[in-house]
């Protein structure tokens, strides 16, 4: 079988867009849903994110409250409708949700880049239903929360980063996606300082999460969803750490980090273990009547000796008549030395034959 084989996903199940079509969900509406364990989905074994069962969808559609029930269950409200859910001041409000006492579920940015916080109209409900915080809607604010906002303590991120990061664990597949999970609320230099290994640390940003918000990746807005979803409090960061290292140990345990078979040095060469092919060219024959060159002993070099300059024929001046040319140079012009004459066929030698001929 080949090895660029596709894997298909089941014929059963669809897509996450045309699951929230199906079900007459917005997609924001869907995906709160799903986070939130009203809609179960199941992973794409091709790697194309969540998909949903069609057995799923007629669950819930055979619901006879369907879609209304399941909207409701997951209408998520700004502060001004949170306040009115609770019948108090949206100032009032905004200090409770800044403690921890309601918890976001969501948040965006707005054209002002400002962050706006969330949270489910059926948790609201619930909170007001419950007679024991009847003292934190009404009457004065207690003093240890009013010494907390004085110092300017904001437990909103931190909740909604609690609470995410239970949904990605409970939609992990295994010890390598939770581990990614929890480095997702990590600042990169906490996560370098866990996880030494380059191959470990590439294989681990696989399974981070996504950004929470929409914005493109260097403006302020980016930078600011940065701030929201990586911890800054000394108390989460050192769990989340402890959390991860203690997630890795089980992922090495269950399936190692891939890692290149071999690497390339500097000089070329391959994986270790690499021997270099012998050399494959043919030899090439000597010309006939030459004869091979003496084999130098081992560990020594042959160099020939340079050629020593040759100075050109002068004429001699005469005092009986013109000049003449050195004697030397009237004598006729050697014959080429043969191939075969062994050590006078030297590069001194041909040399001083060509400038002969020459003058």
């Amino acid at each position: 079988m080949s090895g660029n084989t596709v894997t298909r996903p089941p014929a059963d199940t669809c897509t996450s867009t045309r699951a929230a079509r199906e079900l007459g969900l917005k997609r924001s509406e869907f995906d709160l849903a799903v986070h939130l364990g009203r809609i179960r989905t199941l992973p794409d074994e091709g790697g194309g994110g969540r998909r949903v069962a069609h057995a799923e969808i007629d669950r819930l559609r055979a619901r006879p409250d369907h879609p209304a029930a399941l909207r409701a269950s997951v209408l998520a409200v700004g502060t001004g409708d949170a306040a009115a859910i609770l019948e108090v001041p949206a100032t009032r409000f905004t200090r409770l949700a800044r403690q921890g006492v309601v918890v976001p579920v969501s948040f965006y940015l707005n054209r002002y880049r400002a962050v706006v916080w969330l949270y489910l109209a059926e948790e609201l409900g619930q909170f007001v239903a419950d007679e024991s915080n009847a003292p934190l809607l009404k009457g004065r604010t207690p003093q240890p929360m009013r010494a907390r906002l004085a110092e300017g303590l904001d437990l909103r991120p931190r909740n909604w980063r609690g609470r995410h990061l239970g949904f990605l664990l409970r939609q992990a597949d295994g010890p390598w996606q939770r581990a990614g999970a929890l480095a997702g609320f990590l600042d990169p230099v906490q996560i370098a300082e866990i996880v030494k290994d380059p191959y470990e640390r590439s294989h681990l940003n696989r399974f981070r999460p996504g950004p929470a918000a929409h914005s493109a990746p260097g403006t302020p807005a980016a930078h600011l969803v940065e701030k929201i979803t990586t911890a800054d409090d000394p108390d989460e960061i050192g769990w989340l750490r402890s959390d991860l290292a203690h997630t890795l140990e089980e992922a090495r345990a269950h399936r190692p980090a891939p890692r290149p078979t071999g690497a390339r040095t500097r000089q070329g060469l391959a994986r270790p273990g690499f021997t270099r092919p012998a050399d494959t060219r043919p030899a090439v024959a000597p010309p006939a009547g030459t004869r091979p060159a003496a084999a130098h002993p081992a560990g020594t070099r042959h160099a020939a000796a340079p050629p020593a300059p040759v100075q050109p024929a002068l004429a001699q001046p005469d005092e009986k008549g013109p000049a003449v040319k050195d004697p030397a140079a009237t004598e006729p012009a050697p014959s080429a030395p043969r191939p075969d004459s062994g050590p006078e066929w030297t590069a001194r030698g041909l040399l001083g034959w060509l400038r002969r001929r020459s003058a």
